[in-house]
């Protein structure tokens, strides 16, 4: 392999979603300035920075012709992912980097599995926009709150007896069963009973979803006055001012209420219920776009999908603190072969080796600057903030002479590897 393949300097792509944050408090929009050399657009917001191949947000080659995709060189240059990588994902990236700047909440909502995102992309291309899964993870840049999962047997008996716009919309006698059931019982049974109580929920009539979110909202105004009001109660408020009279207000009750301090990192499996509330985050996944959603949100929404798809597993989400590979490099590993986030944070004058690993690599640099040279290679390269490169498979990379440098990178998962020798 030639040297000028081993590192690809690469222009990406932005994303102006409507919940991203505005020019002047925005990663995203400040990383995609430098890399791209296009100005700032004030009054517009930032919301996603892509780093891949995926066609809703391609990167480009820097060197040779500027036109071409990172997509389109692989498929003329298939060595450079690596003998394991071309043998199972075929002739491209299997994963998708990201950061994300989030200013109002995501909507409510869940990626499908392998199985359900062909099926839905064979029946609505146009809205699901290929036929991948799209297990991700996010981590933590500043703090970062997000809603997870479904909160335990015991938080869901304890919201149905006191939040009583949940009771409201859901019925009694549907909410009934969830009080006769102890941890004892079986995980199916357990199950069964939430999906009722969701699915109730998120079918409620519209009308009588605007008046509930109105009585709580009423409520929860009137209790401030005399008591502090909890967490959830808390993000009820602020997310009626972003959707007024949405169902996902009344739905995050039964969510997990997760806060992420920088460092930290979230993982979400397919058909697993979530939304983004605020912060900002380093996001990696399969290379993937697609979203069921039914909730905090004024996009289309498949509740039914949504409601049909998700695993009713309850409890809190693990919270993922990294691996210290060495004093400046700390690995997130999740339970998906995609992919994997290595965070280094290297102070003035310090070097760092990545070591040449078998699948390809795509570094962003978020502050700092540094030079980098590839395995034994005399040439260096000069980076610096906003500057992403694609690393070949069996590429070492040398950080050295390093200005307080903050870089991530994104590759293909090391236990991946590791099984494949077994």
């Amino acid at each position: 392999m030639e040297s000028e393949d081993e590192l690809q300097m690469l222009r990406c792509s932005v994303k102006n979603y409507d919940w991203g944050r505005p020019v002047g408090d925005s990663q995203v929009a400040r990383l995609f300035s430098l890399n791209s050399g296009s100005e700032q657009e004030p009054g517009k917001p930032y919301a996603e920075f892509w780093m891949g191949t995926h066609d809703s947000g391609p990167s480009f080659l820097l060197s040779g012709d500027e036109n071409e995709s990172l997509k389109s060189w692989l498929s003329r240059n298939p060595l450079v992912l690596g003998e394991k990588v071309l043998e199972k994902w075929g002739c491209d990236l299997p994963f998708l980097f990201k950061v994300l700047s989030v200013a109002k909440a995501l909507s409510i909502q869940a990626h499908p599995d392998k199985e359900l995102a062909r099926t839905l992309h064979k029946l609505h291309p146009d809205v699901y926009k290929d036929g991948n899964h799209k297990p991700e993870m996010a981590l933590a840049i500043t703090e970062f709150e997000a809603l997870c999962g479904f909160v335990s047997l015991e938080e869901l008996k304890v919201v149905l007896r006191t939040v009583p716009e949940v009771m409201g919309l859901v019925g009694f006698g549907h909410a009934l069963p969830v009080f006769g059931l102890t941890n004892q019982d079986k995980e199916e049974t357990i199950k069964r009973e939430l999906a009722a109580v969701f699915t109730r929920l998120m079918f409620a009539d519209k009308n009588g979803v605007t008046e509930s979110v109105g009585k709580l909202i009423s409520r929860l105004t009137k209790e401030t006055q005399v008591r502090e009001l909890t967490d959830k109660e808390a993000l009820a408020l602020r997310l009626e001012k972003q959707y007024p009279g949405d169902i996902g207000v009344i739905a995050s009750f039964l969510l997990n209420y997760v806060k992420l301090n920088p460092g930290e990192a979230l993982c979400l499996g397919p058909n697993e219920p979530h939304a983004y509330i605020s912060g900002e985050c380093i996001e990696c996944m399969a290379t993937s776009d697609n979203v069921v959603r039914a909730g905090l949100t004024p996009k289309q929404r498949d509740v039914q999908t949504l409601c049909f798809m998700l695993t009713y597993k309850q409890g809190p989400p693990e919270i993922l603190r990294g691996l210290p590979i060495n004093p400046y490099v700390t690995k997130y590993l999740p339970p998906f072969d995609e992919f994997e986030i290595d965070r280094c944070i290297l102070p003035q004058g310090e070097s760092v080796t990545f070591p040449a690993v078998p699948g390809p690599s795509i570094f962003l640099v978020v502050d700092g600057e540094a030079i980098i040279k590839v395995g034994g290679s005399v040439r260096v390269h000069i980076v610096a903030e906003g500057d992403v490169f694609f690393a070949a498979a069996n590429t070492q990379v040398n950080i050295t002479k390093s200005s307080d440098l903050i870089l991530f990178r994104a590759g293909v998962n090391s236990r991946f590897f590791q099984a494949s020798q077994d």
